[in-house]
């Protein structure tokens, strides 16, 4: 197993992409801590993996509250003795859609804030448990907005470039105390957005175009990437589990392309 006897703090593990994960992380070995806001979706996540016979306990923790994050990695810390893994796949609902005329400054603003400011928190939270026990992996997550360029997403493309960059020179800050830091940089995920708040944001887009969701995402899969797909769940959440294991110990600093080839790096 990848990730055996290895203790991993999941934020936003109710989601589709947070669940997905912690489901892999489970069945590679590690114990999954999942917070999230939402009880009820992280507590389905967590019977998913009880019924598999994982190891998981869950906390109901907003991730744009520092004292509710520091104490919950210090309750996590205190118990296991580690936080070997931490993830943040927080979803922050966000306008996309309508061009930069018609965007209020609010409405542009609020990803970058919320986004940078959840990354932030939960990364100095385990980072302090890490330092002291001198190994760790912190993973975030961006979307292809960083580096594309066009009409509608130009909140989401700032927060995922600003995210992009936190975590590169969150790499170098943590780097001597033997922590890791990646960025996984999906596309968007059909399965995903079938089930989380991303369907409204790509509700924007897909109402613009005169088309449905599923027409708009399939035409983007055509269209947009070199294979013709996009991403499903499984592949980006085994990647993960790879990555936060000891098999990737070489890699940090990296921003990891699984966007099918809609980005060529």
């Amino acid at each position: 197993m990848l990730l055996q006897n290895k203790n991993a703090v999941i934020y936003g593990g109710g989601g589709a992409i947070g669940g997905a994960v912690a489901r892999a992380f489970a069945r590679e070995g590690a114990k999954v801590f999942l917070a999230g806001r939402t009880f009820a979706k992280i507590d389905a996540v967590a019977k998913d993996i009880s019924a598999s016979g994982g190891v998981v306990e869950t906390a109901q923790v907003d991730a744009l509250d520092e004292q509710a994050v520091d104490n919950h990695a210090d309750a996590v810390a205190a118990k296991t003795g580690s936080i070997d893994i931490a993830l943040n796949a927080v979803g922050i609902l966000h306008v996309q859609g309508p061009p930069f005329a018609e965007v209020p400054f609010e409405d542009y603003m609020h990803p970058i804030t919320a986004y940078t400011r959840t990354n932030f928190l939960t990364a100095k939270a385990v980072a302090r448990h890490m330092v002291k026990q001198g190994s760790g992996v912190i993973l975030t997550l961006s979307t292809p907005g960083a580096r594309l360029t066009g009409q509608g997403f130009l909140g989401n493309g700032v927060s995922s470039a600003a995210i992009e960059a936190f975590s590169r020179i969150l790499a170098g800050e943590l780097g001597a105390s033997g922590i890791r830091v990646i960025c996984l940089r999906p596309h968007a995920i059909p399965e995903a957005v079938a089930t989380s708040h991303t369907r409204e944001p790509f509700s924007g887009h897909a109402t613009r175009a005169g088309s449905t969701v599923e027409d708009w995402l399939a035409g983007l899969a055509r269209t947009g990437t070199l294979l013709k797909r996009l991403p499903t769940l499984a592949e980006v959440a085994n990647f993960a589990a790879f990555v936060a294991s000891d098999r990737a110990s070489a890699m940090t600093g990296a921003i990891v392309n699984l966007t099918c080839g809609s980005l060529v790096d």
